[in-house]
């Protein structure tokens, strides 16, 4: 399904979800003291290292440092993405995952910034094609002017401003759409 997944619904499934419910329906886990211990499920030991803090909702392995969530366990023990993590805990948990839809205005913000890296992007390239010397050194790597123009390769000259003076803005207004 298409669309950006809140953040609230994210942070309100790490607040339901119970790390110990979560790792011991995956790992048996016997509990001692305030925490709860068990083998690391990621890397082989005889004697337990790995602790889960019901307190902290955190996990944590001595033996071989990993650490996190339920979703980051989830994530590693599953060795799932972030967002099929997030559907799979959800899916545990009952609870249907939402998707902003439409376009966003975040990434409408973005879009002066995208143009100006395009517009630098073609100038290092136009730059590359008067360069002899940076020619020179990708002929004697391999490279073609046909594999410098499918990957986008440039050369940027020895100058401090280029860019800039090629963009025609002055560094307070080029800063101001970063």
């Amino acid at each position: 399904m298409a669309g950006r997944i809140p953040q609230q619904f994210i942070d309100d499934l790490l607040n339901q979800a119970d790390i110990i419910d979560v790792i011991d329906s995956r790992v048996a886990l016997k509990k001692r003291g305030k925490e709860h211990i068990a083998c690391c499920p990621f890397h082989s030991e005889k004697t337990p290292s790995f602790t889960v803090s019901h307190n902290k909702q955190f996990y944590h392995c001595f033996g071989c440092g990993a650490h996190g969530t339920a979703l980051g366990f989830i994530m590693e023990y599953e060795r799932l993405d972030f967002v099929d993590a997030i559907e799979a805990l959800a899916a545990e948990y009952q609870m249907e995952v939402p998707r902003e839809q439409g376009h966003s205005q975040q990434q409408d913000d973005k879009k002066p910034i995208y143009q100006i890296l395009d517009t630098a992007s073609q100038l290092y390239q136009q730059q590359l094609k008067t360069a002899p010397k940076a020619i020179d050194y990708l002929k004697n790597r391999g490279l073609s002017g046909e594999i410098s123009k499918i990957f986008g390769l440039g050369y940027a000259p020895d100058s401090w401003d280029y860019i800039l003076q090629h963009l025609g803005k002055a560094p307070e207004q080029v800063q101001g759409l970063l």
